[in-house]
């Protein structure tokens, strides 16, 4: 139960610490500790197989997702 508590709060220093941020690009590596912390409580709450896929499937979709919104705030794909 401690670790639920503890990716609780870290999860939540992270919102606030994406909240209070005035620095787009800084605020980018605190909602990958977001989407981690959500998928760690996840798991530990519903303990399961299929419980495990849905977590893993939330992972992947916040990582991409991450990643995108990273990609753009760097300019995005470059032409030739």
């Amino acid at each position: 139960m401690i670790a639920i508590y503890l990716c609780a709060a870290i999860a939540v220093y992270a919102a606030l610490r994406v909240v209070t941020e005035r620095n787009t690009m800084r605020k980018l590596p605190f909602f990958n500790v977001i989407s981690f912390a959500v998928t760690a409580i996840i798991v530990l709450l519903l303990p399961g197989p299929i419980t495990i896929l849905a977590a893993a499937a939330y992972f992947v979709g916040s990582t991409l997702e991450s990643n995108a919104i990273a990609s753009t705030w760097a300019g995005g794909m470059k032409k030739p």
